[in-house]
């Protein structure tokens, strides 16, 4: 069964994203091989403002060689014929995407569908690249009324370039009490 990853750039003090959505605070660092990291995926499921904000940088929405699958409650399928969007019954979503063949699923962006998605069992790994920055406010990489969960860390690395420090946990699955 592949994978859902949340792969994720976050400031030191928790954001994914600046107070008005921008990205402008994440560089690229020259040892990060993105090509490399791109290549363990091939598809990117996002929520609504994630996309916008992708596709309003250009491409329309377009990841070349990339299935988007967007979470909206409000876009209409039709107008894009690029993606596919979830609207309703979330969790038969993903698990459908989970049991195609191919590659990991990136969840590419939006702390609350990553708060969704975790909450349902449905995140496999979180990865996230610390950035040595402080934003003072934004976008949360878990918005508040989160449920606990435990994660086990399986690897590091410092980006001395740039400070960045990538994080990879896996999540523990709550294990049924026995009676």
């Amino acid at each position: 069964m592949r994978r859902v990853r949340y792969q994720v750039a976050m400031s030191l003090d928790g954001y994914i994203a600046g107070p008005k959505g921008e990205a402008d605070w994440i560089p690229m660092d020259p040892d990060i091989d993105f090509a490399a990291l791109f290549s363990e995926f091939d598809t990117l499921v996002m929520g609504r403002r994630t996309y916008e904000a992708m596709a309003g940088q250009g491409g329309g929405g377009s990841f070349p060689g990339m299935k988007v699958v967007v979470v909206s409650r409000t876009l209409e399928a039709d107008r894009h014929p690029k993606v596919r969007i979830v609207s309703a019954n979330l969790a038969r979503a993903v698990e459908a995407i989970r049991k195609e063949r191919g590659k990991d699923v990136w969840l590419f962006g939006g702390g609350d569908l990553f708060r969704s998605l975790l909450q349902l069992g449905l995140v496999d790994t979180v990865e996230v690249a610390v950035l040595p920055v402080l934003l003072g406010g934004g976008i949360p990489l878990l918005p508040s009324k989160a449920s606990r969960t435990s994660l086990r860390l399986t690897s590091h690395r410092v980006y001395a370039k740039t400070g960045t420090v990538l994080l990879k946990y896996e999540v523990k699955r709550k294990r049924a009490r026995r009676r």
